[in-house]
C-alpha cells in the first residue's frame, strides 16, 4: 500500500447536499422543504418532545420517587483489594488513591468482605461491612473508622 493509495472506509463518508441550485438537481427553488408552513421557515420546527400540542409522553407518565440530596455515596472495595499491601502498613484513603486502587474517593471507602486476608495491615476508612472487619482483625490487623 502506497500513500496514494489510502482512501476511507467504505461508507464512511457522505457527500454534503447541495440544495438550492437549480430545478434539474431536484433539490431546487424550495430546497426540499415544500411551499411555507412552519419547517419552510429559517429558525423553523419544533422542540424535542413536542407533539403538535398533544400532552407529550414525559408528561403523561407518572412521576415515582425522589432523590435523596443527603444521600453519602460510598466507593466499596474488597477485602482482597488490600492483599497487595506490605505486612504491617497502615491503610487510608489516600494510599488507596495513591496505589490505584480507588479512582475517587466520593464520600468515602467502604471495606466489602470478599476474599481473605493474610497480611497484618491497620486500615483507616469511612465505613467496613462485618465481615471484613472480622477478616481484618482475624489476620491480626486493626480495622478503625475515621
Amino acid at each position: 500500500m502506497r500513500l496514494d493509495e489510502l482512501q476511507p472506509a467504505e461508507g464512511s463518508r457522505f457527500t454534503r447536499k447541495r440544495v438550492g441550485r437549480g430545478i434539474g438537481s431536484g433539490t431546487g427553488k424550495t430546497s426540499g422543504k415544500g411551499h411555507k408552513g412552519q419547517n419552510a421557515r429559517s429558525g423553523g420546527g419544533v422542540r424535542p418532545g413536542f407533539e403538535g400540542g398533544q400532552m407529550p409522553l414525559y408528561r403523561r407518565l407518572p412521576k415515582r420517587g425522589f432523590t435523596n440530596i443527603f444521600a453519602k455515596h460510598y466507593v466499596t472495595i474488597n477485602v482482597s483489594d488490600l492483599e497487595r499491601f506490605e505486612d504491617g502498613t497502615e491503610v487510608t484513603q489516600e494510599l488507596l488513591k495513591e496505589t490505584g486502587v480507588v479512582s475517587k474517593t466520593l464520600d468515602g471507602i467502604k471495606v466489602l468482605g470478599r476474599g481473605e486476608l493474610t497480611k497484618k495491615l491497620t486500615v483507616k476508612v469511612a465505613k467496613f461491612s462485618t465481615s471484613a472487619t472480622e477478616k481484618i482483625e482475624k489476620a491480626g490487623g486493626k480495622a478503625e473508622v475515621i
